[in-house]
């Protein structure tokens, strides 16, 4: 197996760790010589990745207070107007307080040191994180479809100016709660797992406002649970879309905005290189992407310049920066074929 520093990698430095790579957190790439296990960090990376987490870090613990305090508002609220619709928001917000405890642990849990045997630290706790957070949106969406059968099968008579004023202050604090975690909720699947978990209690809020309304209205009383089955309708399908990305990234599918045949195409293009095989490109964790291939080389001259134009082509046109290369001869490429 042969490797290389990228051209251009000034700001690279040898871990400390038996030069084992250590990857708490920060992206890193690794260049194999000889033993492969020479770990080098690309620092502008590691430190915008760590801004990304604090900021997502402070994000979580300001909405973690705000909406344990409004979700006992908010169940009150709802049980003294006999409203579905806040009830069942507020045990939204009782899975939304669960859920940002389990990202903020994610986070945190992250960023310990790896043992030896753990060669990528903890960062996947933060997309185990994501998945339980998407499980939990599909199994109350389910109770939410539950209860609002019984209510069209039972109406029952709901206070709905308490309802209403309840509601729009749920709505105001579940906006704050979206603009706070919304700049960080895109690159971090667990943050934007909470930040889902948000928006389907804003929902939860407009849903019950629409429906103080018309019972105040009109007295239909239906429109209590048929909200409720609205709101579970949205944040299922914003749950599935979370939980089957988490799932990608567990089976360590290609990313989806990558194509594998273009990765293979521009590592066929560079000049000297005969054949590519075994390659594999998937995510480690939220932002950190990762490829491993086999590359033949006829003329083993050229290694080094091949190398590194691999390494360069998948950190400019992918955004690939931990790349696993092994250049070998056409006889050898055979031999692994026939076994």
């Amino acid at each position: 197996m042969t490797a290389g520093v990228p051209e251009g990698c000034t700001n690279c430095e040898p871990d400390g760790q038996n030069g084992r790579p250590d990857l708490r957190g920060q992206h890193r790439h690794e260049h194999v010589r000889g033993d492969a296990r020479d770990g080098h960090r690309h620092g502008p990376g590691g430190h915008a990745h760590d801004h990304r987490r604090a900021a997502g870090k402070r994000g979580l613990q300001i909405v973690l207070g705000l909406t344990a305090t409004f979700m006992v508002a908010e169940f009150v609220g709802g049980w003294l107007a006999n409203s579905l619709a806040l009830m069942a928001d507020a045990a939204h917000m009782l899975t939304d307080v669960a859920a940002i405890t389990l990202s903020l642990f994610a986070l945190w849990f992250a960023q310990r040191p790896a043992p030896p045997e753990k060669t990528y630290g903890y960062l996947r706790w933060e997309i185990l994180a994501a998945l339980v957070n998407g499980a939990t949106l599909i199994v109350l969406s389910i109770v939410i479809f539950y209860q609002a059968y019984q209510r069209l099968r039972l109406p029952a008579q709901v206070e709905s100016g308490l309802m209403l004023a309840v509601a729009v202050a749920g709505l105001l604090v579940n906006l704050f709660a979206a603009w706070l975690l919304h700049r960080s909720a895109g690159p971090s699947l667990n943050v934007r797992g909470a930040y889902l978990h948000v928006l389907g209690d804003l929902l939860g809020s407009v849903g019950a406002i629409a429906a103080a309304l018309a019972i105040a209205s009109f007295g239909w009383l239906a429109a209590d649970p048929i909200i409720s089955i609205f709101v579970g309708v949205l944040i299922l399908i914003s749950s599935w879309k979370l939980l089957r990305e988490s799932v990608d990234v567990l089976l360590e599918a290609v990313p989806g905005h990558i194509d594998l045949r273009d990765v293979r195409q521009a590592i066929d293009e560079i000049p000297g290189v005969g054949e590519v095989h075994d390659l594999h490109v998937w995510t480690v964790t939220s932002g950190f992407l990762a490829m491993s291939g086999h590359a033949v080389v006829q003329d083993p001259t050229h290694n080094q310049r091949i190398l590194e134009e691999i390494h360069q082509r998948m950190r400019e046109r992918f955004g690939i920066r931990h790349v696993t290369v092994q250049l070998e001869r056409e006889a050898m490429y055979v031999r692994e074929r026939h076994l």
